[in-house]
């Protein structure tokens, strides 16, 4: 199987799941909040961790271990207390549809035909929260999110950043007051992600009942998750600059394999670790159902089976029919150039089968 779904997930890194064994192993099981030796060596290691991990987060914050992004783009955007939110078109579902719960008259920031929010857009007038995506999970455009947060700092508003898709990979967003990120999408293990909240921030917790998490997020930490997230952070730290080389040559080589295909979204403010593309005529579900040796995406993953167009797509002024034609081709750290030979020629045979080539 030739894997090309990385903003699904990714690969965990044999050094991430080096560090687990340990805590997982006989004598090291130990509960991270008890106060006995095995407890202490269990917490120093959960607070290794979260220094590894702050490594790919700007200074002036503090960490808290969450059990995803999920939660943790829940923790800020509910916890905030903001009663007025603005977020931009293209989030994740994790932030439109909690935004749209904590308030139904949430504003819609748009986006243009390349896929990005232009930071003059106007933020209405007592917006408390505005929630805008580093990377864009289906497309991979990268926002001016620096911008934005100086146009939410104007308004009178806190900035919420989804660093997912960016983080390990690109700089921080500095200027944001919360950042959430998951560690399976940068080689770690599933089940724990991270907000980061600027110092000063005062956040209301969703979870209750120990305490643990400086009082935001009660719960009994995983020694074995916090360090596998903890090495693949610090991985990402010290192989940034040369899996981003890897990732602009595997880019190089896959645009030219789909030469005659069309890109979604801008080409140059995008994490090139991301390849959507569109074609005239293809039943993408057929094409998934015909390359059984290839792993790709129609689109996010967390919408997969809906069977709604992309609401991504559609908000770059995609028509819907336009938009059923699109996959999602990502690849990174550990993606080789045979890989992307191979799964093309393997699309590209099941596309001429339905003669949309």
């Amino acid at each position: 199987m030739i894997y090309l779904d990385y903003q699904a997930t990714t690969p965990l890194a044999p050094e991430a799941r080096e560090a687990m064994l340990r805590w997982l192993s006989e004598d090291g099981f130990a509960n991270p909040h008890s106060p006995h030796r095995p407890g202490r060596a269990a917490a120093a290691a959960v607070e290794l961790a979260r220094e590894q991990v702050a490594g790919l987060l700007p200074p002036g914050g503090q960490v808290i271990f969450t059990s995803g992004a999920t939660e943790a783009l829940n923790l800020a955007i509910l916890g905030c207390g903001a009663k007025r939110l603005a977020v931009s078109a293209v989030e994740h579902a994790a932030v439109l549809d909690t935004a749209r719960f904590a308030d139904p008259d949430c504003a819609v920031l748009p986006v243009s035909s390349a896929g990005l929010v232009d930071p003059s857009t106007p933020i209405p007038a007592g917006t408390g929260l505005v929630a805008v995506m580093q990377v864009n999970n289906e497309i991979g455009t990268i926002q001016p999110v620096e911008g934005l947060a100086e146009a939410a700092h104007a308004a009178g508003a806190l900035f919420l950043c989804d660093a997912v898709q960016g983080a390990g990979k690109l700089t921080p967003p500095a200027s944001a007051d919360m950042i959430a990120i998951s560690a399976h999408k940068l080689h770690g293990p599933k089940g724990i992600g991270a907000l980061w909240v600027r110092d000063g921030l005062e956040l209301a917790p969703l979870i209750h009942g120990g305490g643990q998490e400086h009082g935001l997020r009660s719960g009994t930490l995983s020694p074995a998750l916090c360090a596998g997230f903890g090495a693949a952070a610090a991985l990402c730290t010290s192989l940034r600059e040369s899996d981003g080389r890897h990732v602009e040559n595997l880019w190089d080589q896959a645009r030219a394999l789909f030469a005659d295909w069309t890109l979604n979204g801008s080409a140059d403010q995008r994490w090139h670790g991301n390849l959507n593309l569109r074609r005239e005529g293809l039943d993408v579900a057929r094409l998934m159902s015909d390359c059984r040796t290839v792993a790709f995406s129609a689109g996010s993953a967390c919408a997969s089976g809906s069977g709604r167009p992309s609401h991504v797509l559609r908000a770059l002024g995609l028509s819907d029919r336009e938009a059923k034609t699109a996959i999602r081709i990502g690849f990174g750290r550990y993606t080789r150039a045979g890989d992307l030979e191979r799964a093309a020629a393997a699309i590209h045979a099941a596309v001429g089968a339905q003669g949309a080539l």
